[in-house]
Order: C-alpha cells, then structure tokens, then sequence
C-alpha cells in the first residue's frame, strides 16, 4: 500500500468538504501558471479577425506564452489572480467535489450500487451549486489572469480593489457576469470529471488491475483530466471571453459564441486545448490524488482521536 491506509470508516462529509477544498488550493498552487497561459491564449485574437489575429500573435503555445509573459511582465505574473484563485478553490471544489458523494446517495436513496445516471445527475447538481456559491471569485481570477502588467494598462490593483470596482462600475450583476455559461461548463466539467474518475477508479478495482492506493489514484485522475478537457474546452473558451469582456462588448455568452465562430471559426473553440490539458490533467493528478490521502489521514486522525487511552 503507498500513503495512507484506508481507514474502515467511511469518511464524513465534513471530511470530504474540507478536504476537497484544500486538496484543490493546492493543486492550484502547483498549476497555476499553466491556467494562467491557457486563459491568456483564450482571449488572444478575440478583438481582430483570423487573418489579423494570426499575424498579431502575442502568445504562442504553452511554453512560449510562459517565457513571454516571464520576459514583459515578470515571474509574479503568472500568478496574477492566485489570491481570488484560492478563494475559488476553497467554496467552488468543497462544494462540487466534496458534496459529491453525499447527493449520488441522495439520488440513489442510499443505495450503494450508482448507476451512471445518478452519478450524471450528481456532478451536474454540485457543479452547477458551486457556481452559485463561487461565481464573484471566478470573475476576478479571470479578469486578473487576462490583464497584462507591461505598458501601465492594469485594470485592477488588488484582489479587493477588483471586487470594489467591478461592483461600482457594473453594479453587483457584473460579479456574477457568465453565470450562465459557468453554470454550463461547471456541470459538464464536473460530469466528465468526477464521474470519469469514479467510472475509471470503479474498473480499475473490480478488473483487480490495482488497488485503491496512490497508482490507482493516479490513473483514474489522469483519464478523467484528458476527457474533460476534449468536453469542455469549448465552452470554457467562451465563458473565459465573455467573463473577460467590456461591459457591453456582448450581449450574452451565446452572443459572445457567435461572435466567436464568425471572426475566428470553428478553431477558436479550442484555443488554448494544451494549456487546458496540461493544466486539467496535472490539477486533476494533484488534486485526487491529494484529496484521497487527505481524506484517509483526516478519518485516521479522528479515529486515533476518538479511540479510548
């Protein structure tokens, strides 16, 4: 067995909300660059047509995004945003990821056999709820993200001054602006997943390929990085541009979409595919990975707590 043993008690799900959370403030601690390029390649372009956006090509791909954000604007900015980032991660992934478990059992009434409807259901309820609960912090990683600090043009100075600004400008919906489109990428992201890793972890162990331990972890997070990448690249494009833009640049994420296809084509959808992937695959790594062993050390930690002297 690699890391902790399992504990024979099941963990709460006070546990896995805790856990869930740090174990995802960590893995965007580690991946942080790499969502930081892939948002940058995303706007990239979105002002100027194909042709133009093609031969005024600030970034391109994923080390040379990194090297030249390094280069103009120095290391820290690619970690613009991690403050929100990590604000995030801590109310976004306690919900979706660390409810998750708690309402497949609502939906399977207790039952221990999931079917992957239910599982379907689950990760579209506790995506979509997360969203709900994190969507301001989102707003401003993103928009921190995209703003470059060479030539003096920063729109916000600091986490708190872009909440102030964004409210007094805006007014209180542009916190929330691309709930929609979040709200959609959120439920199929987290469909494709937590239920891959379910799905893959499930096979895994039943097949007697592997036991629940580090290896396991491993690969089942991996798989379920590179399918929700191909899934949701897409609409994280546009939710990425529309949460990104002017007030009034578009009138709503399908308006923004299509604005999208007829400047850009079909490709722009999958701008930034590697980044995503990159990010999505080793975020997913770290962050299972991390949030089973932080699971089993926290239930370990309690039992051993709870245990008579």
């Amino acid at each position: 067995m690699v890391g902790f043993k399992a504990t024979d008690v099941p963990p709460t799900a006070t546990v896995k909300f805790l856990g869930a959370g740090t174990a995802a403030c960590i893995a965007d601690l580690i991946t942080f660059p790499l969502d930081t390029a892939k948002v940058r390649l995303q706007i990239q372009g979105e002002k100027q047509g194909p042709a133009r956006a093609a031969a005024n090509m600030q970034y391109r791909g994923v080390l040379g995004t990194i090297l030249t954000m390094v280069r103009t604007e120095g290391p820290r900015s690619l970690y613009n945003g991690l403050v929100a980032g990590l604000q995030r991660q801590m109310s976004f992934a306690s919900v979706r990821i660390g409810l998750y478990d708690s309402v497949k059992q609502f939906y399977t009434k207790g039952s221990e056999h999931a079917g992957i409807g239910s599982r379907l259901l689950a990760g579209s309820t506790t995506g979509a709820l997360a969203v709900a609960v994190a969507q301001p912090t989102d707003v401003v990683k993103v928009r921190f993200q995209a703003q470059a600090r060479a030539g003096g043009g920063q729109r916000y100075q600091s986490t708190v001054n872009a909440y102030k600004t964004i409210a007094r400008q805006e007014g209180f919906r542009g916190l929330w602006k691309g709930t929609s489109p979040n709200i959609a990428r959120n439920a199929i992201v987290n469909c494709a997943e937590l239920v891959t890793y379910d799905l893959i972890k499930d096979a895994l162990l039943k097949a007697n390929l592997m036991t629940d331990d580090l290896p396991c972890h491993f690969t089942s997070a991996f798989g379920a990085g590179f399918c929700t990448t191909i899934i949701a690249s897409p609409v994280d494009v546009v939710k990425t541009r529309y949460m990104n833009s002017a007030l009034g640049q578009y009138s709503s994420a399908g308006h923004c979409a299509l604005t999208m296809f007829q400047k850009e084509g079909p490709r722009a959808f999958y701008k930034g595919f590697m980044p995503s992937f990159l990010r999505l695959g080793s975020w997913n790594v770290v962050m299972f990975v991390t949030y089973e062993q932080l699971k089993r050390a926290l239930m370990a930690a309690r039992t051993s707590r709870e245990a008579p002297v």
